[in-house]
Parts: structure tokens; C-alpha cells; sequence
């Protein structure tokens, strides 16, 4: 009943900034826990950032601080995810996700996910 659909990812040299998207379908976006994680080859999936609902201040995981914004326009019911000073070799599947439960960081306990929008970082 919800999904959700990423796009803006692709290559990006090092330093450089890239801004994801992630359209929501099926409940609003103030309504669930909205997060987004990354996978990198090979390594398991990481928490990025997240909203809950009611909140505009995003929680981040710690290897993207001062580096990451997350934010909701609630009418499009999209969330962002912009990304800044992307580090060489940070190459990684960007995955939108969201929960109907509390605040998690945990991939685990998002029950919606989009396919993923690659994220390609050279040396």
C-alpha cells in the first residue's frame, strides 16, 4: 500500500554534492517515520538520517554529520536527502524507507522500502 521511488543518484567526483528524491505514495509523509539509509558493496546497510512525524529536525547517523540535510515537503509528499563533501570511494545503493512504528535507526524496522538510486563516488 505504500511505496516509495528515489531517483536523483549518479556519479559525483569527490568534494562534490548530490541531492536524492524520494516520492511517497499511499500514506502521507507526516504520518510515518521517514528515513534513508545506504548500502555499499559489499558492507550492510547503514543508517543515514531520519524524520519523525511531527518533527521537522532530522536525527543523522554518525559518519554523515555535518555533511547531510535531510528535509519533507509534505505537499508533494516527498523527502530529501542532500548530500555534501562526498569523500572518494564512497560509491553506494541511497534507499528511502519508511515505518509505521517509532523512531528507529535500524533497517529492520522499516517495513517500506524504494529500490534504491546508486550513489557513484571514484578515487
Amino acid at each position: 500500500q505504500v511505496e516509495l521511488v528515489e531517483s536523483g543518484g549518479g556519479l559525483v567526483q569527490p568534494g562534490g554534492s548530490l541531492r536524492l528524491s524520494c516520492v511517497v505514495a499511499g500514506r502521507p509523509v507526516d504520518s510515518m517515520l521517514m528515513a534513508w539509509f545506504r548500502q555499499a558493496p559489499g558492507k550492510e546497510r547503514q543508517f543515514v538520517s531520519v524524520i519523525n512525524w511531527g518533527s521537522d529536525i532530522p536525527d543523522y547517523g554518525d559518519s554523515v554529520k555535518g555533511r547531510f540535510r535531510m528535509s519533507l515537503d509534505s505537499g508533494q509528499n516527498m523527502v530529501f536527502l542532500h548530500m555534501n563533501s562526498l569523500p572518494s570511494e564512497d560509491t553506494a545503493i541511497s534507499s528511502c524507507a519508511a515505518a509505521l512504528g517509532g523512531k528507529h535507526t535500524s533497517p529492520r524496522a522499516y517495513a517500506y522500502w524504494g529500490p534504491g538510486t546508486q550513489v557513484t563516488v571514484p578515487s
